[in-house]
């Protein structure tokens, strides 16, 4: 009789369904704060507070540059030099997609740096809930390939 109980508990057991993964609230205008949160982080030419924006495990393919960066002393060592162009992004263009703990901000960004210069770029950004707050998982940007008509 114990054996039969104890087999109907552990059957029990592995039939119950998993607990629900707790999704963390995230809206739109939440999601466009984060990439102002990480432009600030810009202006501040501190590759540190740039970086810190980022998960331990995030990839970064960077516009200027064709390593993808896959460690935090990877991206502070790509963002010591682009800082130096004091980088500034407005979005032109997005498109925000909301799930379970994740966020995607995708569209069309343009760079402003010190000489004046713009660089027009494509972008997307992943974000993941870790660790209690919102941090960039991936961040891909990359020039646009086609020359504006003057």
């Amino acid at each position: 009789m114990k054996r039969h109980l104890l087999a109907a508990s552990v059957i029990a057991l592995l039939a119950t369904p998993a607990v629900a993964e707790e999704c963390a609230p995230i809206t739109k205008p939440q999601v466009k704060q984060l990439f102002d949160r990480w432009n600030a982080s810009l202006a501040t030419l501190n590759p540190e507070k740039v970086v810190d924006n980022y998960a331990s495990d995030a990839v970064l393919l960077p516009t200027l540059s064709n390593k993808p960066r896959l460690t935090q002393e990877e991206r502070k060592e790509y963002f010591v030099d682009f800082l130096k162009k004091h980088p500034h992004g407005e979005i032109d263009s997005r498109s925000i997609k909301l799930g379970c703990n994740e966020a995607l901000d995708t569209g069309i960004y343009t760079f402003t740096l010190k000489d004046g210069s713009k660089v027009p770029a494509r972008y997307t950004f992943t974000y993941e809930f870790k660790d209690d707050k919102w941090l960039i998982s991936s961040h891909h940007s990359s020039a646009m390939p086609e020359k504006h008509p003057d």
